[in-house]
């Protein structure tokens, strides 16, 4: 049976002189911004390790506000609907694109709890590294370490944010959301205080493109899909909505708590 990642990648025609043109102008603002801002970021770092350890009151600041001026320079028109809790505890959201990195910074201070061969990928390894990634493997061996990682962060007054699907897709659905993060949740120190907010981020393609623009899946290397949306003569949007949090101790097992945040993050998007 074919799957919706079998259909062929969508063809692009080359790029335009007025494309070039509107890549040069944005390439290079959107490159000061991110490593001047990792580099602001690493530098107060120094100062707010000793002063404040894990808490870090201050750089997550500074990385929400470089990932709203990457989303406005990479040509998107970011909204939010509902609110981030306000406390520690997990955040779960579809995921589309590299530019989900940026596009939930944006919103406010949170970690991101990612695979670990992320961690030494060029350039998006050492951004993740620096404003304080999770790194993990998937392997149910490691659940005890993974939730003793999650418990620390959570203590220091974390927002641990994953990805369920497990991959990204085209943007114009959600795929079942895989279960074996949401056991470390369930042990007894946890249960009883732990909170899952629903996170659903969908995108909107510029006039002229077709709907899975932003979607970034499969064997797509990441340097022409970044030029590619670098070069969109119009905007696109993408609106971030807060759902309403899921108490863990309101559900019996880890299966029901992922199907009830796949329903909330899916809304009226098909499955796979």
């Amino acid at each position: 049976m074919s799957g919706w990642d079998d259909a062929p990648y969508p063809d692009h025609p080359p790029f335009t002189w007025g494309d070039r043109l509107r890549i040069a102008a944005r390439i290079l603002p959107l490159a000061l911004l991110v490593f001047g801002g990792l580099l602001l970021l690493l530098t107060v770092r120094l100062v707010e390790r000793p002063l404040a350890g894990p808490s870090r009151p201050v750089s997550p600041r500074i990385t929400q506000g470089v990932c709203r001026g990457a989303v406005w320079l990479c040509g998107l028109d970011w909204r939010s609907e509902g609110r981030m809790m306000d406390h520690p505890g997990a955040l779960v959201a579809n995921h589309a694109s590299w530019l989900d990195i940026f596009v939930l910074n944006a919103a406010g201070p949170l970690y991101f709890v990612s695979k670990a061969e992320v961690a030494d990928w060029p350039g998006i390894g050492w951004l993740a590294r620096a404003t304080g990634t999770v790194f993990i493997r998937r392997d149910r061996r490691e659940a005890a370490a993974q939730r003793d990682t999650f418990v620390g962060r959570l203590r220091d007054g974390h927002r641990l944010l994953f990805f369920p699907e497990g991959t990204s897709t085209d943007g114009r659905m959600v795929l079942p959301f895989k279960t074996t993060l949401f056991a470390a949740f369930f042990t007894d120190d946890m249960k009883a205080r732990m909170a899952i907010q629903p996170v659903s981020v969908r995108y909107t393609a510029p006039e002229g493109q077709p709907p899975e623009f932003y979607g970034w899946w499969g064997d797509m290397e990441f340097g022409p899909h970044l030029l590619r949306v670098l070069s969109a003569r119009h905007r696109g949007a993408v609106r971030v909505e807060f759902h309403a949090p899921l108490s863990v101790a309101g559900f019996p097992d880890r299966k029901a708590l992922a199907s009830a945040a796949e329903v909330a993050v899916r809304g009226d998007r098909p499955s796979e």
